[in-house]
């Protein structure tokens, strides 16, 4: 059977249903595929679930500090497995049936649930219907990444999205990877109590950062136990007697670590392997993700791409921003285009990071004249309150424009105060804009303006 619709979409992450309501709104007949779960990575097993665990495993770790903050809390500090996962399965399950009934119950869409196909650049098939539209967009995402290192296919390993299935407290929890998701699974499981190590190639972990905020991070994560082993430069596993080993280094006299369990968590790559994207002719980059321009078009007419699987953004801030762009450019005369869009992005640990814009690094590399504030989070009112005083605020300013080039704040409430320094940038107004602002105290966004009165030129 051959159904004409006037658009049609694949996938229902962050992006898809937004565009889709967009779209059936403009009158269009609208076809939204999804091949397994409504909502996709950040509903099911990436952001939600995720931030609901790490909302556990701070919460036992918070009883397990109660003498600190004079409370008295009599016995042992259990965790029950079973039931943070079912917290976290309830949580995911009010978000993914939220979506499936939009799209389901949403006028003027045909929702078809199989694996869609491109058979020409104007005509998809599924479940062995075809559907054929003006306009395809991919909105499939990503899955994580499995590398071919030695032992691979002998052991049985965990990944971000069969993590979500564990309701049992891993022994040791070894984690081949030293970046944002291998450190909140890190800290989240030695909270509930796993021994903790992660495995690293790199000589420092979340390699993007400058230094001192890889350090930084490092002793945040120590303090709580977590063993940390970088330059693993020649990695490979092995399984027997119910324990895994990794080695990490093949210099001699190094002994493999030994644990229970091993979660890989070395990056994620495109589902763009099965989408006949050869057969139209739809063109993709080294790694797999389908190229587009700044109007997430790809080389073909017709055919456009967001979210992560266009390799231009790997966030679901950045996919939904997609879904913005692709709309204001496809039915408002509003040109918007990707490259408008100011990097920022969290790392969701405890005390969590905020970043925005350029790293330290980057300003150096770029030859521009900057300035420099810096303040350490025990400076700050709110973090001292709370006792926890880890971390340090941090942002960068162009000499010659006053405008703000980059900021980090790895602290309590980071994830959160950052934003009024990227609002700022937004409105491109230079950071007296902020620095002579009154802020509410005790808040961590008070210290800012006190932070941006204090510049000393980046040597």
């Amino acid at each position: 059977m051959t159904e004409k619709f006037d658009a049609i979409i694949i996938g229902t992450g962050q992006a898809g249903p937004s565009l889709a309501q967009r779209m059936t709104q403009e009158g269009m007949k609208t076809a939204i595929i999804e091949r397994k779960l409504f909502g996709g990575t950040c509903v099911n097993v990436g952001c939600i679930p995720t931030k609901a665990l790490v909302a556990s495993a701070r919460a036992a770790h918070m009883a397990r500090r109660g003498g600190d903050f004079g409370v008295v809390i009599e016995g042992q500090i259990n965790v029950d497995m079973k039931q943070v996962k079912a917290r976290k399965d309830a949580i995911v399950k009010q978000s993914n049936n939220g979506v499936t009934n939009w799209l389901k119950t949403m006028e003027n869409l045909t929702v078809f649930e199989g694996h869609g196909r491109l058979e020409s650049a104007k005509s998809v098939r599924v479940n062995g219907d075809l559907l054929e539209a003006e306009k395809i967009v991919f909105n499939v995402g990503g899955r994580a990444s499995v590398p071919n290192m030695p032992g691979i296919d002998e052991v049985d390993y965990l990944t971000n999205t069969s993590m979500m299935e564990v309701d049992f407290l891993p022994e040791h929890l070894i984690i081949i990877g030293g970046s944002y998701i291998g450190l909140e699974f890190a800290q989240m499981y030695r909270r509930f109590g796993s021994r903790v190590t992660v495995v690293e190639m790199a000589p420092k972990l979340i390699g993007r950062e400058d230094d001192e905020v890889s350090v930084a991070v490092r002793e945040i994560l120590e303090n709580d136990g977590i063993d940390i082993r970088l330059n693993a430069n020649c990695i490979g596993l092995a399984q027997g007697d119910g324990q895994v080993a990794v080695t990490a280094s093949c210099e001699p006299g190094i002994e493999d670590i030994v644990g229970s369990h091993v979660l890989l968590a070395v990056g994620r790559k495109p589902n763009t392997d099965d989408l006949g994207l050869e057969t139209a002719g739809v063109e993709t980059d080294a790694r797999g993700y389908i190229v587009v321009d700044d109007e997430l078009r790809t080389n073909l007419p017709g055919i456009w791409a967001m979210g992560d699987v266009n390799g231009r953004g790997a966030f679901t801030h950045t996919s939904y921003n997609d879904y913005e762009v692709l709309a204001a450019n496809m039915f408002d005369n509003d040109p918007r285009r990707v490259s408008d869009r100011i990097t920022t992005y969290g790392l969701f640990i405890d005390p969590p990071l905020g970043r925005v814009g350029m790293t330290e690094t980057q300003v150096r590399e770029s030859g521009r004249k900057a300035l420099v504030g810096k303040m350490m989070m025990a400076r700050v009112g709110r973090a001292r309150e709370r006792s926890e005083t880890q971390g340090f605020m941090k942002v960068l300013i162009e000499a010659e424009t006053s405008k703000i080039l980059g900021a980090t704040i790895l602290g309590i409430g980071g994830d959160e105060a950052i934003h009024s320094l990227l609002d700022v940038m937004y409105a491109d107004a230079p950071y007296t804009a902020i620095q002579r602002a009154v802020h509410i105290h005790p808040t961590v966004s008070e210290l800012i303006p006190t932070m941006l009165s204090d510049l000393k030129p980046l040597n």
